[in-house]
């Protein structure tokens, strides 16, 4: 059975940074495309930014775009969101979320995603 556990929430202020990580356990990492999602208070989940089986190839939400940076490393079998220039609007509960097809691309569809993670709380606020 698949577990993600993601880590590396917390308050930050404005303008600050935080990286996350989702570390999973089961079945082969390295063979799925990853993804991080979102969900402020009173809104629905939202894609945040994604990454392909390999690893090479990323795909980012526009409010995101420039500022954060995902990443995989599929010997650690972790994957990692760096969020740099956080702002309020950031402020939400990030789920990490393993693709449901082998060797498959990145994608931004909730849907295509069947294991996710508890979540970890991100907090931007002065």
């Amino acid at each position: 059975q698949v577990q993600l556990v993601e880590s590396g929430g917390g308050l930050v202020q404005p303008g600050g940074s935080l990286r996350l990580s989702c570390a999973a356990s089961g079945r082969s990492f390295s063979s799925y495309a990853m993804g991080w999602f979102r969900q402020a208070p009173g809104k629905e989940r939202e894609f945040v930014a994604a990454i392909n089986w390999t690893g090479i190839s990323t795909l980012y939400a526009d409010s995101v775009k420039g500022r954060f940076t995902i990443s995989k490393d599929n010997a650690k079998n972790t994957v990692y969101l760096q969020m740099n220039s956080l702002n309020p609007d950031d402020t939400a509960i990030y789920y990490c979320a393993q693709a449901m097809r082998i060797a498959g691309s990145n994608t931004r569809f909730a849907r295509e995603y069947n294991v996710w993670g508890q979540g970890t709380q991100v907090t931007v606020s002065s």
